[in-house]
């Protein structure tokens, strides 16, 4: 079966799915999942196998639609993209010295820490219902990822 989790917490183990088939919510259980325990969050799709339980519907074996998998389309961001601004021609550094051009620096390098700070404030207002474990996980990842690529300066500011 598909569904949709109504509500999981991760710190207690369970919660529930909402069937597409429109059946009773069924009961979810962190023993169950196929995945880390921080992916399932409310308003993800899911596909398991449903079976009784004592108290009811209980799934098994609950694994995460992935994107590709999803019968519905994905929201868009932009409605219409054949207005949209094609992205500007980017030029090297060598390609520029050796015109002669100065080289100008293409976006801000932010310090790690407000780095940090704007990853968290993106997180939060992107889902309101990530935990601080999970908030800290993924900054954790994203400033590793942007040190090692040098989009951000190993300094604090």
């Amino acid at each position: 079966m598909t569904g949709t989790i109504v509500r999981f917490d991760e710190s207690r183990g369970y919660g529930f799915i909402t069937p597409d088939e429109g059946h009773e919510d069924v009961f979810m259980h962190a023993n169950d999942l196929l995945a880390d325990e921080y992916l399932y969050q409310a308003g993800r799709r899911v596909e398991f196998f449903i079976g009784a339980s004592e108290r009811g519907p209980k799934a098994s074996e609950i694994r995460l639609v992935t994107a590709g998998a999803v019968d519905a389309p994905l929201p868009t961001v932009r409605a219409n993209t054949e207005s949209a601004p094609l992205p500007p021609v980017v030029v090297s550094a060598a390609a520029k010295a050796e015109q002669g051009e100065e080289e100008e620096p293409t976006c801000d390098v932010l310090s790690l820490s407000e780095f940090r700070s704007e990853v968290t404030e993106i997180l939060i207002r992107a889902d309101e219902t990530l935990t601080a474990g999970q908030i800290h996980r993924v900054r954790t990842g994203l400033a590793e990822a942007a040190l090692a690529h040098g989009w951000v300066e190993a300094t604090e500011s």
